[in-house]
């Protein structure tokens, strides 16, 4: 039988089992939309590309090692992993930008603020790093969705358009996900009692 007409699922067991052309197969069948998903939400082919490839490999070794739990989502499966290897990315990068949406939302929910390094003692440095730690430790907290937005929005500057384009949400969707999420971050930094001015 034609692997090009095995379900996902089939070409699953199939490699798992030491059919390397299956897994050839599904990569022929999804790698399109894959590398589409992860150009949108970095736009850089180069970088694009290095995802890409490390996507495979986790999903290769998750394969091989028998971890994979197949419920017949394996695109969706993958696009998480691409997703989650996209936001481990820009938090290595990660600077604590403004969110100041005033066209979105009132300005009271610009939690970040945008602190310029260069003139920075070692103190007011190493305070800024704390604090940036802090903020991505916040983030983690908040519902799925919601980190989602922040990572894409803060971390990866897309529009609400291009974020709405991403994830097939409408921008009034997205938009309220986002003000949801600040309104969180909000009341873990009151609770927390976080010092977000660094002077």
């Amino acid at each position: 039988m034609i692997l090009s007409n095995f379900s996902d699922s089939d070409l699953i067991q199939d490699y798992i089992h030491g059919n390397e052309k299956a897994f050839e197969t599904l990569l022929i069948r999804h790698k399109d939309k894959i590398f589409k998903f992860i150009m949108i939400k970095v736009r850089d082919s180069a970088l694009a590309n290095d995802i890409f490839q490390d996507t495979l490999i986790k999903v290769i070794n998750t394969l091989k090692s028998g971890n994979y739990k197949d419920e017949g989502k394996f695109l969706s499966w993958v696009m998480r992993i691409a997703s989650n290897l996209v936001i481990d990315h820009y938090r290595r990068l990660s600077k604590v930008r403004m969110v100041s949406e005033s066209s979105s939302f009132d300005e009271e929910y610009s939690v970040f603020n945008r602190i310029a390094s260069e003139d920075k003692n070692y103190l007011q440095q190493k305070s800024h790093e704390e604090l940036e730690s802090q903020m991505c430790q916040l983030i983690d907290h908040l519902p799925k969705a919601q980190k989602e937005i922040i990572q894409m929005r803060i971390f990866q500057d897309m529009s609400f358009k291009e974020i709405s384009d991403s994830e097939n949400i409408s921008i009034n969707t997205a938009l309220g996900r986002m003000r949801y999420a600040l309104i969180n971050i909000r009341k873990m930094i009151e609770k927390n009692q976080l010092v977000t001015d660094i002077a």
